[in-house]
């Protein structure tokens, strides 16, 4: 049985994909090297193999894509040089800026744990690549659908309390719904989810929006319990 000496006080649930990283422009340069190397034609299949695997398995599976895409292309010399730039694409060099030191002030603050999304081989490969695996101390968790996940996670990193830092303000309010007041969200408008719910109306509302994630960098201890976390949304956008 856990005491409270147990319990972290905050652990702060951190997203990867466009919130701690450019997912968006590693899918541009897949596809730059798609076209580059099978044509515009190649390029858009295997969009269409990548979009439907996601309607069916509901996270990015950009490895189970280029598996089926292969079909026909056996031949194909460039082929094999797709799970080269895959598995040893520069991740490091697509973390937001100041992502790293974010993560490092909120380890004065609590206890900093990726939460991610994403198939068992492709999303851990990308989270070490880009150094976040190391800056959170190794406390990764990457489930198919982490907001289902939720009792699994707090069995994990029991805490009083949780932060939910997210580029998905729809996935932040399941969460929310699910914990209530144990858990504060924080929705971080980067890439094109958060654009594409730009104008949609978010039930429960996040508790905090920022434009950045080295907006964090102002977060105060407890900051995110109290009302006036809505002024700390003012000042950090643009």
């Amino acid at each position: 049985m856990l005491t409270p000496d147990d319990l972290s006080d905050t652990v702060f649930l951190l997203d990867v994909d466009n919130t701690l990283l450019d997912n968006d422009r590693f899918s541009a340069d897949l596809d730059a090297r798609l076209e580059r190397d099978f044509g515009a034609a190649q390029r858009g299949r295997y969009r269409e193999i990548y979009a439907a695997l996601r309607d069916q398995l509901g996270y990015a599976d950009y490895l189970g894509a280029m598996q089926a895409f292969r079909a026909g292309l056996d031949e194909d010399v460039d082929l094999l040089q797709m799970s080269t730039f895959l598995l040893d694409y520069p991740f490091a060099e697509r973390l937001y800026p100041q992502a790293l030191d974010t993560i490092a002030h909120l380890h004065a603050l609590g206890t900093p744990v990726v939460l991610s999304d994403g198939d068992i081989v492709f999303q851990p490969r990308k989270i070490q690549r880009s150094g976040l695996w190391d800056a959170v101390h190794g406390r990764v968790l990457v489930y198919l659908h982490k907001e289902r996940m939720l009792d699994a996670m707090q069995r994990r990193f029991p805490a009083r309390h949780y932060v939910m830092v997210d580029d998905k303000p729809h996935l932040l309010a399941a969460m929310k719904t699910a914990m209530g007041d144990r858990l504060s969200t924080i929705f971080v408008q980067q890439g094109h989810y958060a654009r594409d719910a730009i104008d949609d109306a978010i039930s429960p509302a996040p508790d905090i929006t920022i434009a950045r994630i080295a907006d964090l960098l102002q977060l105060m201890p407890g900051q995110w319990r109290r009302p006036e976390t809505r002024r700390f949304e003012q000042e950090s956008m643009p």
